[in-house]
Parts: structure tokens; C-alpha cells; sequence
């Protein structure tokens, strides 16, 4: 935590643009690690792979096709500081009535995860109760996951995929006693 905590002030601080979307890259590896020290390793699995993988990938590529002109500092950052401390304060409230983590008598273990392991043989018929979950409770949900990967993987072949150039033909020199057509001569069409 106190890497992210350290990552996150030097992204704020940093002007380089390149150095900014390494640093998120890095954020979100380490984001994956905290996921993994939970005890979720498919959501850690998601942010390696989306957060520091794709993301990193895309933003790179998205530099490199655009110019890097960089902002000037910002003169008062008032407005926005207030914006954020604001915002992570009421984050910060609205946590405290969620139930302490992996509590067994928070609503979700009494009501959902019960339902789930005792019925999830006699409603989908698969084995294991992540794949059921993810692939029928959560059907919907997880196709609109899967269509927002393909369309930012269509996005990215679309930005970094490269035109062709029309090739001009070079003016053949004219040689004598060959005769050129009218257009090649610099005539025209007659």
C-alpha cells in the first residue's frame, strides 16, 4: 500500500508523459498484488492483464501517434484538489457501513453465497462455482466485459494499423526518337 501510496504522488507530480504511463502500469501491478493478498486472484488476473497490460499498451500507442506536446504545471491547483479530497473523503465515509472484511455474517454469506453452492449443481450443472457464476448468473454481465475488451482491442488494431500510400509514378525522362504519350509528356490528354 505505501507503494501505491508513493506511485500515485509521483504520477501527480511528474510532467513526462511517458513517464506517467509507465508509473499507471505500475500502479495497477501493484493493485493486482493487493487483489491477489485478498484472496481474488481472478480479479487480480483482470487488472494485470487489462490494467498493467492492455491499458500500458494502448496509452503507449496512443503517445506514440500523437504529438507529446506537455502541459505547464498547473498554477493553482485549488479547484481540483478540493474535487478530489472531497470525493475520497465521501468514498471514505461510505465505507464505514460496509460489513468487516470476510465476515461471515455479512448479508452476502447468509443470503447469495449459500443459494449459490447448494443449487448451482441442480441450476447449471458445472462443476466449478466460479465458472458457473461468471458464465450463467452473471451471463450478461460478463458478455458486456467481453464486448468492451474486443472493442478497445478493435480500437487499438484500428490507431496503430498503417495506411497505404497511393505511390506516385516518377516522370519517365524523355529519350529521342520515343514517342511518350500526351499525358506523360506534360500535355495532357489531347
Amino acid at each position: 500500500m505505501v507503494a501505491m501510496c508513493v506511485t500515485v504522488v509521483v504520477i501527480a507530480r511528474s510532467r513526462n508523459l511517458f513517464g506517467v504511463i509507465v508509473l499507471s502500469g505500475i500502479y495497477s501491478f501493484l493493485m493486482a498484488t493487493v487483489l491477489v493478498a485478498m484472496d481474488a486472484v481472478d480479479v487480480a488476473m483482470t487488472e494485470a492483464s487489462v490494467g498493467a497490460g492492455i491499458s500500458t499498451v494502448l496509452l503507449l500507442g496512443a503517445l506514440y501517434l500523437c504529438k507529446s506536446d506537455e502541459e505547464r504545471p498547473v498554477r493553482k491547483p485549488w479547484l481540483p484538489l478540493a474535487v478530489s479530497v472531497s470525493v475520497g473523503g465521501a468514498l471514505v465515509y461510505g465505507t464505514n457501513t460496509l460489513p468487516e472484511f470476510s465476515d461471515p455474517q455479512a448479508v452476502i454469506h447468509q443470503h447469495v453465497v449459500p443459494r449459490y453452492l447448494n443449487d448451482i449443481k441442480t441450476e447449471v450443472d458445472v462443476p466449478n462455482v466460479v465458472t458457473a457464476v461468471l458464465a450463467s448468473y452473471r451471463g450478461y454481465d460478463t458478455m458486456g466485459e467481453t464486448t468492451v475488451v474486443f472493442t478497445a482491442g478493435a480500437g487499438v488494431v484500428a490507431l496503430l494499423r498503417r495506411r497505404r500510400r497511393t505511390v506516385v509514378p516518377a516522370p519517365v525522362p524523355h529519350e529521342p526518337g520515343i514517342t511518350l504519350p500526351a499525358d506523360i509528356q506534360g500535355g495532357g490528354p489531347t
